[in-house]
């Protein structure tokens, strides 16, 4: 059956997550849309909360990162037969009544991999240093990939199933950039859509001191991976769930 799934990286997100959880529409364009949370070795009732809202939750014993828990999340994603997998940050910047919008141009065939992009829609609050840092990051990836990107560090994306099976994150730090290299050097359609964005409400910002320390080596690692362009029939798995 056609379906969509959702999935959240979630570390000690108690306050942030139900408010996000409430906002996941039950449905997108008559097809079903099914929950997963990652909870990336909470402290608090992450997981609990998750359950309470009817999520489906893999939880790891210890926290291990934001790029080993969206991994974790695409494969469980394409486990549950996802049509169209997406991804959301649980700490409530992100506005999951536009899940939607990043879901349709892969049902529509005009993409495999989408982002909400930030710098295309409004943002609310973000700070300098944040600014700076993501439209550097993006500059990059601009570079690398030579083509345009908006928003290269958006907590917001959906993924044909074809991308979930497909993608690969090398470190377990970070995800944002080496996904991307990674699948649009396989070949698969990128597109970016408007979103609104504010700053969180609670919690603690995940970016780090440390952040460029661990990230750069990571993207010079993917890049220098050689990866050829999937043959035409494994990027369109999706056609059979698309029909």
């Amino acid at each position: 059956m056609k379906k969509i799934v959702v999935f959240l990286p979630a570390h000690n997100e108690e306050v942030s997550l139900p408010l996000v959880l409430k906002r996941i529409p039950a449905e997108i364009d008559g097809l079903p849309v099914e929950t997963i949370v990652i909870d990336d070795g909470s402290t608090d009732a992450t997981s609990e909360i998750a359950q309470q809202h009817g999520a489906h939750v893999y939880r790891f014993p210890k926290n291990r990162g934001l790029g080993a828990a969206v991994r974790e999340g695409l494969l469980r994603s394409y486990e549950h037969d996802a049509t169209v997998a997406v991804m959301i940050d649980a700490d409530n910047e992100y506005p999951a009544d536009q899940i939607p919008d990043v879901v349709r141009p892969i049902l529509a065939n005009d993409a495999d991999y989408v982002f909400g992009s930030r710098f295309l829609g409004t943002i609310d609050g973000m700070r300098l240093y944040r600014y700076i840092g993501n439209h550097v990051f993006t500059w990059l990836q601009c570079v690398l990939l030579k083509r345009k990107i908006h928003d290269g560090q958006s907590g917001m994306r959906a993924f044909s199933r074809a991308a979930c099976k497909h993608a690969e994150i090398i470190h377990d730090y970070n995800y944002a950039q080496v996904l991307t290299l990674n699948l649009v050097r396989k070949g698969f359609r990128l597109k970016e859509v408007p979103i609104r964005y504010r700053v969180r409400e609670s919690g603690k910002s995940f970016i780090r001191l440390n952040y460029i320390q661990r990230v750069v080596p990571a993207i010079y690692k993917e890049w220098r991976r050689p990866i050829v362009a999937l043959p035409i029939e494994e990027r369109f798995e999706r056609k059979e769930h698309l029909g």
